[in-house]
């Protein structure tokens, strides 16, 4: 206890309060810097629920193609039943282009737009890999900034949370 004294001696009364040291300060600016999209999403989420209104990005759109019509009905049916989405677009049939093991590939594909919850997506994706019969399928999500506000509280409604 001696020794701490030494290195650290109280000042006296006149000096008023230590000032704090630069690891100290670089401490506390680290955990603010850390903490701040928590603290951010935490004030969002707060004032959505005293104003009712949309917090970007709770929700997303996933693009996910598939062979034929009725692979993508399959895997739409599959997904709303699971409850991983609230609403499933089947689009017709579209031609692409890409490349495939080092080749120009085209083929026809039939395209999901299902509209989920952004907390969904891992669950979502880890399942439709599960069911799809592609090696690599495609399944993309884009978070909704904005929208119909009836519209999004019904998604939210009709997926259940984590």
């Amino acid at each position: 206890m001696e020794g701490l004294s030494q290195r650290c001696p109280l000042p006296p009364a006149s000096q008023g309060c230590p000032r704090p040291g630069r690891g100290t300060v670089l401490l506390v600016l680290t955990l603010l810097v850390l903490t701040y999209p928590l603290l951010w999403g935490l004030a969002l989420q707060l004032h959505s629920a005293l104003t009712g209104s949309y917090v970007p990005g709770s929700h997303s759109i996933a693009l996910v193609s598939c062979l034929n019509e009725q692979i993508a009905r399959d895997i739409a049916r599959a997904i709303m039943d699971k409850r991983l989405a609230a609403y499933v677009n089947i689009l017709p049939q579209s031609s692409a282009l890409y490349f495939w093991k080092g080749e120009l590939e085209e083929s026809t594909e039939i395209l999901l737009l299902v509209k989920t919850r952004t907390s969904k997506i891992g669950e979502l994706s880890n399942y439709v890999r599960s069911i799809h019969p592609f090696e690599m399928p495609e399944i993309i999500s884009l978070p909704i900034d904005q929208g119909n506000p009836v519209y999004l509280k019904w998604i939210e409604e009709n997926v259940p949370r984590d």
